[in-house]
């Protein structure tokens, strides 16, 4: 293939596969590229925009996490696979970035600055980001400013300068890995590492992430304070590299329009579970956050349940089916899009089905949740078992998902203006990617118990 490249800004390029590295400059602003991309069957172009600015993850996040997937065992050769998998199934070619590492990664301190090493399962991290980096996806990473993490290895901060943990750690013999010193979850609580310690190590831990050359960091504690918050903002901004923060778990309600302006995403949950009642409880539970969102600032709702998982803190290396159903995954993966929520899967993809690829890969599903202009979803309509969210997009059409929480196969009837839309609309159905007519004034959709189907709306002339 050839790729032809022009608008960049000095300092940035663009290689033969169409990869973009190097370091804009400091000047703020929209820079517009035009890219054009021949081989034998043919050529096309066209143009984006690169921002330069403040803010990272202008669109909400896309990837994997290894929580729901490896959990305790995860390692390098499982991440590097899972980021092979993603060129080799054709996920990066939908939207799906980033590689994350959760928690279960750590071994001792050491290193030039005292920093966070990596136990044995992960022999080379800067390796490893760059073979990931050469992929065209960026890698993430997990931590805590408590000195233990929810998992019980340690965290961003100690009881004193040598991060001697003796008097907290369980006895070498009780431990199920090397360096899970605080024990199985919940032993961080048991052990009452469950707090920032005295001394302050997440800023050396930062720089190191940032020499290796991670792209994102989940940091895990609860409750999310704001103090706590601008001390891990300042040392990802003091790190040498731009890194995207994603706060967890349960954010304060009454502090997110604080945290949203130092975080990337933060979570509005606790753990999501792969049933109907966890998905369903947060999900339908998202409107009053939706207020506080905006590009390069996301609410998360957890990770999206789909496809074959593991148990979370256990050494997974078998994945069994969601114990969602089709419809209930359709409905998941609906809201999820609507909200505008990161999309991060956590699913066994050696092995995934047609069905589950068939729900990552529909780029019309994709883009609802992509949509540049993050307007805020509402609940526009409710009555009994039925639900329709609505969400304005950047083109003018409306995106709309109509859902059945009962436990039947039911008709869903409203009329339009009901739902904020007056006159003639072009309806498509984005699942199946079909024109369906026009529509104007009542409209009936069949939805399957836990079902969901979404539309867009385009107002006629």
């Amino acid at each position: 293939m050839q790729i032809r490249v022009s608008g960049l800004p000095s300092g940035v390029k663009m290689d033969s596969r169409g990869l973009i590295s190097g370091k804009a400059p400091m000047r703020k602003g929209e820079y517009r590229v035009k890219l054009e991309a021949a081989n034998r069957h043919g050529k096309d172009a066209g143009e984006w925009v690169l921002k330069v600015g403040d803010d990272l993850c202008l669109t909400p996040p896309m990837g994997w996490s290894s929580w729901y997937s490896y959990s305790e065992a995860v390692g390098q050769d499982q991440v590097l696979k899972t980021a092979r998998l993603f060129v080799e199934r054709g996920l990066v070619n939908h939207g799906w970035t980033y590689i994350n590492i959760d928690d279960c990664w750590q071994g001792k301190r050491g290193g030039k600055n005292f920093s966070i090493q990596p136990n044995k399962r992960f022999p080379d991290m800067k390796s490893m980001c760059r073979a990931i980096h050469a992929m065209g996806l960026k890698a993430g990473i997990y931590s805590t400013p408590w000195m233990g993490t929810y998992a019980g290895f340690i965290g961003g901060s100690a009881p004193d300068k040598k991060a001697d943990y003796a008097g907290l750690s369980i006895p070498e013999k009780d431990r199920l890995q090397e360096y899970q010193i605080f024990g199985r979850y919940p032993g961080v609580h048991r052990q009452h590492a469950d707090r920032t310690g005295p001394v302050w190590l997440f800023d050396r831990d930062a720089r190191q992430w940032a020499e290796w050359g991670f792209d994102y960091v989940k940091v895990d504690w609860k409750p999310n304070d704001v103090p706590t918050t601008k001390r891990i903002r300042k040392a990802l901004d003091e790190s040498g590299r731009d890194i995207v923060l994603s706060l967890s778990n349960a954010a304060p309600y009454e502090h997110v329009e604080e945290l949203s302006g130092l975080a990337n995403l933060w979570r509005t949950t606790g753990d999501i579970e792969d049933h109907w009642g966890s998905v369903s409880g947060i999900g339908f539970s998202q409107e009053r956050w939706q207020k506080y969102m905006r590009p390069g600032h996301w609410n998360d709702p957890d990770i999206l349940q789909v496809g074959k998982l593991g148990k979370p803190n256990r050494p997974n290396t078998a994945f069994v089916q969601t114990r969602l159903s089709p419809d209930e995954q359709y409905t998941h993966v609906t809201l999820w899009c609507l909200l505008s929520a990161p999309l991060i899967i956590s699913c066994d993809l050696e092995n995934i089905d047609s069905f589950t690829m068939g729900l990552l890969t529909n780029d019309e599903v994709i883009a609802v949740d992509q949509d540049p202009a993050a307007h805020p979803a509402r609940r526009a309509w409710n009555q009994g078992n039925f639900q329709v969210w609505t969400k304005e997009l950047a083109d003018g059409s409306t995106a709309a998902g109509f859902f059945n929480t009962g436990g039947s196969k039911e008709v869903l009837k409203v009329n339009l203006k009901d739902i904020g839309l007056s006159g003639p609309h072009q309806v498509r159905d984005l699942w199946k990617r079909a024109d369906q007519g026009t529509a104007e004034g009542d409209i009936a959709v069949e939805l399957n118990s836990h079902g969901a189907a979404m539309f867009r709306f385009t107002k006629k002339e």
